[in-house]
Formats: structure tokens, C-alpha cells, sequence
């Protein structure tokens, strides 16, 4: 199993997110106008981008973490689970932003430590199993706003974005998905559309490098990260 850290979002936090699929496409050559027709294809990665991550000089927990953080991924061979914001699309049913809630077993019985299960607040399940390569999927909703066009999820740290519907059954949704399924998606399992995550390598060796200053007492690196496409081919 290979060793995947996740972001600390909620300690480095960055001002703007950027989370994009970058397409592949295919050119059929140039036509006697002139013009270069270009085929989609079903491949494609996420690139991602941390803008100003909030780094104060009063907050020693932040450089320490920065820092650890920045020892165990040694450069673009490490992998992270970043998080991307999906808050503006996410379907929930009140149609704004909704925290997740707290839970008991069903015999109203919390941990052993006496604390409550954190239950999100989207919850959308698989309905049939999806292969890797896919580009479509089955999506039954439990609890959320009825519609899924537009909208992203992941499933162990892969993460996708979906199309306009294909065809709507009651609850379960047959939606385009890019890229393409990285990993297999058995039926019943649950989506995490609340925070999504993706599987990537920094963009680059030098990628956290960060500067401290004295002036203004606080630090904004950006970091940029590339989808690990080359980890769901190892598998």
C-alpha cells in the first residue's frame, strides 16, 4: 500500500483553489481552410493549485507543519491527498453550504471514547459497479439535492466531475464522468462529495519552497500539485 499523507487543509489553508481536468485531445491534421479539428479523448488529470497559503510568523505550528510536510513528500515522489473545494456545485439539499452533522450507532450508542460518528451531510452511493476506464456512472441518491449534473465527488482520493445527465430513474442518475474511472467503484459504496480529495505529486521538486519575512510577519507560498496518474496505472 503505498504511503499517501493528506493535505492539512485546516492548518494550511489557502486563499483560492484552483481544481481543473487538463483534456487530451487528439488533432486530425490541418484541412485545406486551414483549420486543425481536434477529438476528444477519454484521458486527462487534474491539476490543482494552492493560491497563498496563510502562513503567520506568530503561528509556530504552521512552519512545523509546512516543514514535516514538506520532508515526507522529498519533492514531486511523494504523494498527498490534496482537497478541492467543491462547496459552490456540491448538491446539497437546502442548496447552500451545509456542515457535516453528528450521529449514533443505530442503538443510539456513540464510540467507546463517548463521541459521535461525523456524518456528512451528501450522501450519494454507486448503484452497480464501475470499471476502471469508465466514463460513466450509475449515481443513487440518499440524501441530497436531486441533481448531479455539474458536479464533483472522489472515491478514494480519484476525483471526478460530472456531466449533463444521461438518463434519471427515480433516484439513481447515469451521468458522464472525466476523467476516466481510475480504480474500480463497487456497487453501494459511498461518494464523497462533501470533500472531495485527489491523489497527486507536487508539480514540482522545488514545489514548497517558502520564504520568511520579517516585515510583514506572515508568508503566502503557492503550491501546485499534478494528479498521480502514474500511481492508478501501478495498479
Amino acid at each position: 500500500m503505498a504511503d499517501i499523507i493528506e493535505w492539512p487543509f485546516c492548518i494550511l489553508t489557502p486563499q483560492a483553489v484552483s481544481a481543473n481536468v487538463v483534456p487530451f485531445t487528439r488533432s486530425g491534421g490541418y484541412t485545406l481552410g486551414g483549420i486543425e479539428p481536434s477529438t476528444r479523448t477519454d484521458l486527462g488529470y487534474w491539476a490543482v493549485d494552492y493560491g497563498n497559503v496563510v502562513m503567520r510568523n506568530n503561528r509556530r505550528e504552521q512552519w512545523k507543519v509546512w516543514q514535516a510536510l514538506r520532508q515526507k513528500l522529498g519533492g514531486k515522489s511523494g504523494l498527498v491527498a490534496v482537497h478541492v473545494q467543491s462547496g459552490l456545485s456540491a448538491p446539497y439539499i437546502s442548496g447552500r453550504y451545509e456542515a457535516a452533522g453528528e450521529t449514533l450507532h443505530d442503538d443510539d450508542t456513540p464510540f467507546d471514547d463517548d463521541t459521535p460518528y461525523v456524518q456528512n451531510a451528501i450522501s450519494v452511493v454507486s448503484d452497480g459497479v464501475t470499471a476502471v476506464g469508465a466514463t460513466q456512472i450509475k449515481l443513487r441518491i440518499i440524501n441530497a439535492a436531486h441533481d448531479l449534473v455539474g458536479v464533483r465527488f472522489s472515491y478514494d482520493h480519484a476525483l471526478y466531475e460530472t456531466g449533463p445527465a444521461i438518463s434519471i430513474d427515480g433516484d439513481i442518475w447515469t451521468v458522464p464522468i472525466w476523467p476516466s474511472v481510475r480504480a474500480l467503484i463497487p456497487h453501494n459504496a459511498d461518494l464523497e462529495f462533501d470533500h472531495p480529495t485527489c491523489l497527486c505529486h507536487l508539480a514540482d521538486d522545488r514545489g514548497m519552497d517558502v520564504m520568511q519575512d520579517g516585515i510583514t510577519k506572515h508568508s503566502l507560498p503557492s503550491v501546485s500539485f499534478v494528479e498521480a496518474t502514474d500511481y492508478w496505472a501501478s495498479l
